[in-house]
């Protein structure tokens, strides 16, 4: 089979041995599209190592058709269009991966929709509403709100009744946020957003992948009981946290990853998806949002399109046809 091999700075589309007979609950999938992520390109430059035992190929999502199973798998069938969360190898014609972490592709989505459901919405689900614990009624406040995961984001919080004020990097992409769902919204060249959140309300949780350099002004607009949710160092690793602030706002601050967690976790976050998001998709109440996408051997466009922040919504490779 192909898969894109790392050669120092280069991304190869080139041969490699087959993956191994499926074992336990394994899968094998024929891949027709991988989504493209940020964990990406960390990973590319060395930041982000796949999990032990996952594979070195760049790709944390995909969608394609079931080809082989392994003894223990009860839920799908050979031939079954699906899309997967992985913990890496997307980037390839074929992947292995637990029964625990594919969903049937939603009625009415074709695979390269489905592509772009995996990671976004697990991730934003996972976020929202597990670690996050949004309650009735409470406000929403979305860093990067333009990406794959912000623009899931928007609609989650849209359908689930929790107004959201988002920041973005263009006014462009702002509008784009507020007709998802976005009740607000600020352009973060235009300086800090914390006078524009304290206008539109109290936050009683902040979804940040920037990480450092929002961490003071996160702190300032997050209200009394409420809590940050962190799943990204786009601006940085290190900053002073005001623990004053946190303990008299009784504030929390969570860090949160879903790559490396086990397939009996990553299982249960999608059974949820399985629960309250499928059927959204399926009603058109909820819809992947599709920026671009290239065949899987332009892979160095789309990641120069990502790491140019181009993008509103998903991107995606095409490996195989539909």
């Amino acid at each position: 089979m192909y898969a894109m091999q790392q050669d120092g700075d280069r991304l190869i589309w080139r041969s490699t041995d087959d993956l191994p007979a499926p074992q336990a609950r394994e899968v094998h999938i024929e891949v027709a599209w991988a989504g493209v992520n940020r964990a990406d390109l960390m990973q590319r430059a060395g930041q982000y190592p796949p999990p032990p035992g996952a594979s070195e190929v760049l790709g944390l999502e995909v969608s394609g058709s079931v080809v082989a199973l392994g003894p223990e798998v009860e839920k799908l069938q050979v031939g079954q269009q699906v899309c997967a969360l992985l913990a890496g190898g997307g980037y390839a014609e074929k992947v292995c991966v637990d029964e625990r972490q594919v969903l049937p592709v939603p009625d009415g989505l074709g695979l390269r929709e489905a592509a772009a459901l995996p990671e976004v919405y697990a991730t934003a689900w996972l976020n929202l509403f597990i670690e996050g614990q949004l309650a009735e009624g409470e406000q929403v406040l979305l860093h990067a709100a333009a990406s794959g995961v912000g623009t899931a984001a928007i609609q989650l919080c849209r359908e689930f009744g929790h107004p959201c004020f988002v920041t973005v990097g263009s006014d462009e992409k702002l509008k784009r946020c507020l007709s998802l769902g976005a009740r607000a919204g600020w352009n973060r060249h235009q300086g800090s957003f914390v006078e524009a959140v304290k206008a539109f309300g109290e936050v009683n949780l902040i979804l940040d992948p920037v990480g450092a350099s929002y961490l003071a002004d996160n702190q300032r607009v997050l209200a009394a009981d409420g809590r940050m949710v962190v799943i990204g160092l786009m601006g940085g690793r290190h900053a002073e946290l005001d623990i004053g602030r946190l303990l008299m706002k009784r504030q929390r601050l969570i860090g949160s990853t879903l790559r490396a967690r086990s397939p009996e976790d990553k299982g249960r976050i999608l059974g949820e998806l399985a629960r309250h998001v499928w059927p959204r998709l399926e009603r058109g109440e909820l819809a992947p949002l599709i920026d671009a996408d290239w065949p899987i051997e332009e892979v160095e466009a789309a990641h120069q399109h990502l790491a140019d922040n181009a993008n509103t919504g998903k991107l995606l490779l095409r490996v195989a046809a539909d």
